[in-house]
Order: structure tokens, then sequence, then C-alpha cells
């Protein structure tokens, strides 16, 4: 399938929502164009997702559901493999493996968790906590060069490098040591509503983010809504003008133009044109990813036949990993 000169890179996104503005243009895009230049292992890492509560149908709709925005957003199953987590055992097989050698003070360090926790009181359990131990076991399994990450997964990569290099330091050459990958081209696409945060799609507020599968009508008028300033100038300066530099930001992702030429554009208009003009222009990129998704999941056939042939497909390449640290440990 691969030629094996290519630099391989792993990625994933839990099924806990729609994907959001931000994902798409921020990773997704990043992970279409990636196809061509390196192997890609694209995963819907559903075992993440079980930290918090589920109901198992509606679990079972939104794996299904990111899969279909997988592919509609152009992740081709001909060129990556694409597959769900849960259908592979060796990542939960590795992860128990990894975590032995694991610290608790090192997970006790992982920002996210501290977060994560302070949000969810009610259930802060121990998944929660060796989380980046599961998230290592994804990365190590299939001998990972890249890993494209936000400023918010450093911190796990770093712990996964850390493991990888600790079992290397007793058993030999085991796993590679996966590397950041830091895109050329990548948007921070920040909150509607709170414009110092990143957009996210578990914020309480829906005027706060763009879905992926949102109405044009509804996408123009969360935009409509998003906060600004009280100069009314379209100026680039994220740090008086943090809201209107994000909008400015998304329209230069999805227009293509520069941000010179966008405040160029909008010179002597007020916001209200500018936010109408930004909406309807991110409406129109979106257009063909949702009516490629509701082909998508009309097609229940055809994503499950990508699912059989990519778990397949990962599962020959983590079983090479696993038998190799099982033989290590003295497992085999």
């Amino acid at each position: 399938m691969f030629m094996t000169k290519k630099k391989r890179i792993f990625s994933g996104m839990q099924p806990t929502g729609i994907l959001t503005l931000g994902n798409y243009l921020g990773a997704m895009r990043n992970w279409v164009a990636l196809q061509d230049e390196y192997e890609c292992i694209y995963s819907v890492v559903d075992l993440h997702s079980l930290t918090i509560r589920n109901e198992a149908k509606e679990l079972r709709e939104q794996r299904m559901s990111l899969l279909a925005q997988y592919l509609a957003c152009g992740v081709d199953p001909e060129k990556s493999i694409v597959f769900m987590q849960s259908h592979v055992s060796a990542h939960a097989e590795l992860n128990w493996v990894l975590g032995c050698y694991t610290y608790v003070g090192e997970l006790n360090r992982m920002t996210q968790f501290k977060e994560k926790s302070a949000k969810h009181e009610e259930n802060v359990n121990a998944g929660l906590f060796t989380y980046p131990v599961l998230m290592a076991a994804d990365v190590l399994l299939y001998q990972t060069d890249l890993v494209p990450v936000g400023n918010d997964q450093k911190q796990h990569l770093e712990i996964a490098r850390d493991i990888a290099e600790r079992f290397n330091g007793v058993y030999g050459n085991v796993f590679q040591i996966p590397e950041p990958y830091i895109p050329k081209v990548g948007a921070r696409i920040m909150s509607l509503q709170e414009p110092t945060s990143k957009m996210s799609k578990s914020d309480e507020n829906k005027n706060s983010y763009i879905s992926l599968l949102d109405p044009p009508q509804t996408i123009v008028k969360k935009f409509k809504r998003a906060v600004t300033d009280s100069e009314a100038v379209v100026r680039y300066d994220l740090e008086e003008k943090p809201g209107i530099s994000n909008l400015i930001s998304i329209y230069a992702s999805v227009s293509g133009k520069t941000l010179e030429e966008i405040v160029e554009e909008f010179e002597g208009k007020g916001y209200g044109d500018f936010k109408v003009s930004v909406g309807e222009a991110v409406a129109e990129t979106l257009r063909p990813v949702q009516e490629r998704y509701q082909e998508l999941m009309n097609s229940k056939d055809y994503l499950n036949d990508v699912l059989k042939k990519g778990a397949e497909d990962a599962a020959r390449l983590a079983s090479r990993t696993l038998d190799k640290v099982y033989k290590k440990v003295g497992l085999l």
C-alpha cells in the first residue's frame, strides 16, 4: 500500500461531537494535504472517549459520523489507513505495557488532566489520569515518525517520547521516537465569543463555534453575533483586537487572500458587512463537505468496508510492534 521511504504520520480525534471550523482549518485540511507526501494513519480514537460517560447508542452514531466527516473533508482511504481505534486490540494491550513504564509523577504534571478534572469533578477516573499512556500507545504502535500537534497536545507527545526512550534504554531500539509535526501553514481558530480561547466543540455556548455541519444561515448568524470591539475598523491586531483579528484569519483561511488584502478590501466599511462576508465565505467553503457527508451517511455499507479494510491494515502494522514488545518483556 505504501512506499517505505515515506515518513509515517499518525493522528486521531475523539468521536465526541461534530468537528468545528477550527478542526477543519487547523487540522483536517492539513491531514488531507499530507496524504501524498507521507504514509498517513488516521484513527477515530473511540477508546479515549470512554473517559466521559456516553450513551452506547449515541457513541456508536458519533463514531460513524466522525468517520464520515474525515472522508467528507478529503481523507482518502485509498491513500491513508483510516480505522476505528477499538477495532485494533493492540492499542489497549500496548497501553498496559507502557503504563508499567510510566511514572505517576509524570502523569501528575499533565495540564489537561488538571483542567478536565476541574471540569468534571463528578467523574475523575483512572482512565482520565492515564489518558497520555494510551495516546503514547497509539503513536508508538505504528513506529510513527511525525505527529501533528497543537499547543494543547505538546505535553502528551513529550511524555510519549519519554516513555519510548525509557523503554528503548532498557530493551534496545524497539520504538521509533516520534517528532512533532508543525504544519507549514496552519490556522489557529479562536472562539467567536471568547476570541482569546481556542474554538472548541465542547464549548457550552453554541455561538462560540462553527460546526462543520451548521446550515449556511446558522453560520452567517453566528458570525453576526461574533464578539469584536467598538472601534469598527477592520484591522489585524491580535493584542488590541483579538475578535476582529480572528475573523480576518478565518476569512484569509477560506478565501486564500492575505491579511493585507482583506484589510484593504474592507477599508471604510463597518463590522456588519465584514461579518456577513466572512460568514458567507465560510458557508460556501463548507458546502461541498456537508454534501459529501450526507452522501456518506447514506452509504453505511461503504463506511463499514472502509473500517474493515482500515482495521486489517492497521492491525498488520500494530502486531509487528506488539510482538516485538512482548518478546522483549518476556510475554511472547
